[in-house]
């Protein structure tokens, strides 16, 4: 009997395999993409399959932040330009590159790693929380707690500011609520109640 794909244990079969591990792809869009690159083999598998042997080789963890860069220290952290009194903690080294790209800051950063999550059992020696303080001496003066606004998120946010709310350093968080271009008529509900919680005085 035909088979309705590739057989199991085949070349395309182990590649679709793969593809449907990353993030954002289904066993459906990973078939799409399999076929996609067998298909433009010379102009991306080719290419993809050389990158991704030069990252697995190249591609570090910064000893210092946490970042992930082709040298330890990163470019973010040997930049003699960068904030050297702010530290801006996130969760994933794809929360410092989303900072990076918003261009509004320029300090420097620690990655936590993922956070607390005790249904997951992940305690704070899971994390990269204790290599965060030893870096709060001077000049430091301020670190931004840039974690998730979830429950877990807002939990780790809550432990590592109860550890450094004796070292001499403010501490503050992201302000949650209604994005730019937003209309309260779509928001959810705690979006709304964040942005009522965290509201200014007017600018004139």
């Amino acid at each position: 009997m035909a088979s309705g794909g590739p057989e199991p244990g085949g070349a395309l079969d182990r590649l679709i395999q793969l593809l449907a591990k990353l993030p954002g792809l289904g066993p459906r869009s990973a078939r799409r993409a399999a076929l996609h690159l067998i298909a433009r083999r010379e102009a991306l598998m080719g290419p993809l399959s050389a990158a991704m042997a030069e990252a697995l080789v190249a591609v570090k963890a910064c000893s210092l932040c946490g970042n992930m860069d082709t040298s330890d220290p990163c470019a973010i952290c040997r930049d003699p330009g960068r904030d050297q009194g702010v530290i801006c903690v996130v969760e994933g080294v794809g929360d410092l590159w989303a900072i990076e790209r918003s261009g509004a800051f320029r300090g420097r950063y620690h990655v936590l790693g993922g956070h607390l999550s005790a249904i997951d059992g992940i305690g704070p020696d899971d994390l990269r929380i204790a290599g965060l303080m030893p870096r709060l001496g001077p000049p430091l003066r301020e670190v931004v707690l840039a974690l998730n606004a979830t429950v877990d998120g807002q939990t780790t946010a809550h432990y590592v500011a109860g550890l450094i709310e004796h070292k001499g350093v403010s501490v503050t968080r992201l302000a949650h609520g209604v994005p730019v271009g937003g209309e309260l008529d779509y928001l959810d509900d705690g979006t709304l109640a964040a942005a009522l919680k965290a509201r200014r005085p007017s600018e004139s």
